[in-house]
């Protein structure tokens, strides 16, 4: 019974992907995982030159004659560059220095296909490597959480592990209400002595109820009162937020007392639905509109709970999506997009390349101005205080994206 295979497997009643073995070597620095990394999957591949819209172009224009989005209509943030108007919840990160736009990411000889493509953003290899764990998995390996955290990290909302796989102690809550009635239905006996296939399974219970034990809110002061957006990204932000409520204490049932409690280390959320082939328009303002007022409803309830200024929220995507529009009013896959960084510690404003429109290549795709390695090894240097070589494999260069 392998460990690895009975988690995968053994756990899906519960509503639970994975909880991967806590195995790590000592780390060279102490990591500061009181600072919570939010990720955000922009899942399909997001169109960058209409979420961050570099309006002054005249090639943008000629490029999107149909689908592109009129000057008049842009939130501008300089003379060079705006937002999509679906992304005016935003403005406030942006006006407050909160919010930092990395453009021109991807990653040399990009692939275009969305599952060889989000597999080399999850395990942060190269085009032409093949690794088995996440970035995130290899880090806490690396780098383990402290014995008090619920867990390295919580997936709402999706049974992918992603950058989690293969080697993170992690829970996706594909369905959070279920997975804390079910864990209520675990018991377990003192009969494995002798027995390690059944000491194995035992082990994985305790893991599990010590995991809801903490996931489950404890009053009604974790109560937030900060409204949250309507709809199914709406309510994994509610999800989420919850949780890093609910994690700052938790219950020890057994001493009927309350302790300190350290929540997690990250969280992942993904929104569906970037895959724009056709009538990218309104689906593409509608996605902008749900994530843009999710990002404003965490930061509402951040700030409600002190956390902030320690949270730092960070998107990804497989790829962009070409420079030109085609046929059925869409874009097709393309290679580099912008990120946002978002947070309280965040240095803001417009950092990387700026689309070269003037620049494409041969299939219409613009160039490649920042690795998103480098956008993984600011957060493990910067933020965690991690070293990020033996996590990514070599040295990348760090974006001052974050305040001292």
């Amino acid at each position: 019974m392998n460990r690895r295979h009975f988690l995968r497997a053994g756990t899906a009643s519960l509503g639970i992907a994975a909880i991967g073995p806590a195995l790590a070597t000592a780390a060279a620095r102490t990591p500061d995982y009181a600072r919570l990394l939010i990720l955000v999957e922009l899942k399909g591949g997001n169109d960058g030159l209409n979420t961050v819209i570099p309006y002054a172009a005249p090639r943008y224009a000629r490029l999107r004659p149909t689908i592109g989005i009129a000057r008049d209509r842009v939130i501008a943030l300089d003379g060079q560059t705006g937002l999509h108007p679906a992304m005016q919840a935003l403005m406030p990160l942006w006006q407050q220095r909160e919010l930092a736009i990395v453009q021109g990411v991807s990653y040399p000889s990009p692939n275009l296909s969305h599952f060889r493509s989000i597999e080399i953003w999850n395990t942060a290899s190269a085009s032409n490597q093949y690794l088995d764990s996440g970035w995130l998995a290899r880090s806490f390996q690396k780098n383990p959480v402290p014995p008090s955290f619920a867990s390295d990290a919580v997936v709402i909302g999706s049974a992918e592990m992603g950058p989690l796989a293969n080697g993170a102690h992690a829970i996706a809550l594909v369905n959070p209400q279920q997975f804390l009635r079910d864990s209520n239905l675990i018991h377990s006996v003192d009969m494995a002595r002798g027995n390690p296939e059944l000491a194995h399974v035992l082990e994985v219970e305790h893991e599990i109820q010590r995991a809801a034990d903490r996931l489950r809110p404890a009053n009604a002061q974790a109560m937030l009162r900060t409204p949250f957006p309507p709809g199914n990204f709406g309510n994994l932000v509610k999800t989420a937020m919850q949780i890093v409520a609910d994690t700052q204490t938790y219950s020890n049932r057994r001493a009927n007392q309350r302790v300190p409690g350290q929540g997690v280390a990250a969280i992942r959320l993904t929104l569906n639905g970037f895959d724009t082939h056709h009538d990218q328009p309104g689906r593409h303002q509608n996605l902008l509109e749900q994530f843009s007022q999710g990002m404003a409803a965490m930061r509402s309830a951040l700030t409600e709970m002190n956390r902030w200024d320690s949270t730092l929220i960070m998107t990804y995507s497989e790829f962009g999506r070409r420079a030109g529009e085609n046929d059925s009013r869409g874009t097709d896959h393309g290679t580099v997009a912008p990120h946002l960084i978002a947070g309280g510690a965040v240095r803001g404003g417009l950092y990387g390349v700026p689309p070269a429109l003037d620049w494409l290549d041969g299939n219409g795709n613009l160039p490649v101005g920042v690795d998103f390695r480098s956008v993984y090894a600011t957060v493990l240097e910067h933020w965690w205080g991690i070293d990020s070589r033996p996590v990514l494999g070599q040295r990348f260069p760090l974006l001052p994206v974050l305040r001292a």
